[in-house]
């Protein structure tokens, strides 16, 4: 067993351990930090795979930004157990048994189809044709992003600086009303 799967099985075993304390924590800031931590052996995951790109636009939009949000309105909105209402057991048996259900179903596709369709690693793209040998990083992205495509990047760009300034007039003339 070489260094690569030794990662893979550690890797996934910190995103099936977090995934399944996302579910189970009773404090909802915990089941964030927990998303949080799965998100990152996510990108583990995809630095494996050698999608470097994925990676760390996985740890920047989401671990990142979205999952701050997150904690941030979890934050402002002061959930804990005690407001939260209580759920009969029944309920929670129910959900059990249908994601029970959806699990075992998953499977059994699975082991019936397992033999016909060996998982083998493969150089060629989905059409058939070889993948380059930089497939996956950043460089030929950006290449790409500021040469053909590079009209369209700054539109959108020029388009997220108007987003920008109309937040903060708004923020700014509703701070300004409050005081009058």
């Amino acid at each position: 067993m070489d260094l690569t799967n030794i990662a893979f099985i550690a890797f996934s075993a910190i995103t099936l351990i977090c995934a399944l304390m996302v579910v189970l924590a009773r404090n909802p800031i915990y089941s964030v930090i927990f998303l949080i931590l799965t998100m990152f052996s996510l990108t583990g995951h995809y630095v494996l795979l050698h999608a470097q790109f994925i990676a760390i636009i996985n740890i920047i939009v989401y671990a990142g930004a979205i999952m701050v949000l997150f904690l941030f309105v979890l934050m402002l909105m002061n959930m804990n157990a005690n407001n939260e209402p209580n759920k009969s057991f029944l309920w929670k048996v129910l959900a059990g048994l249908v994601t029970s259900g959806m699990l075992m179903s998953i499977l059994l596709v699975y082991i019936k189809n397992m033999g016909d369709m060996p998982i083998v690693p493969t150089t060629n793209s989905a059409v058939g044709q070889a993948l380059p040998a930089d497939f996956g990083y950043i460089k030929p992205l950006g290449n790409l992003l500021f040469t053909e495509y590079v009209f369209p990047f700054e539109i959108a760009s020029i388009l997220f600086i108007a987003a920008m300034v109309g937040a903060v007039f708004l923020g700014s003339r509703e701070k300004s009303t409050n005081n009058q």
